[in-house]
């Protein structure tokens, strides 16, 4: 059994062989439940994968990101010149 101590701040560290058993990294969440008998519960929340990627390919853009208007814009542009 592994021990975490609780701070002033209401913080608890859970125990490394814990976190790599559960694969827990920094900012991953975790529901907690009291059941019948007072036991707390923590269960790791399961990200979803592809909410996982949204802006880790970001370093690869070739330019800064456009607003909707932007976008609207350069296509009525476009098409306003007759180009396909």
């Amino acid at each position: 059994m592994s021990k975490a101590t609780l701070t002033s701040k209401g913080q608890l560290t859970l125990p490394k062989a814990l976190r790599d058993r559960l694969d827990l990294k920094a900012g991953d969440p975790i529901d907690f439940t009291i059941d019948e008998e007072g036991r707390i519960i923590g269960v790791p929340i399961i990200r979803d994968p592809v909410d996982q990627l949204v802006g880790s390919l970001h370093h690869l853009a070739k330019h800064k990101p456009v607003t909707v208007e932007q976008m609207d814009r350069a296509i009525r542009d476009r098409f306003s010149k007759g180009e396909p």
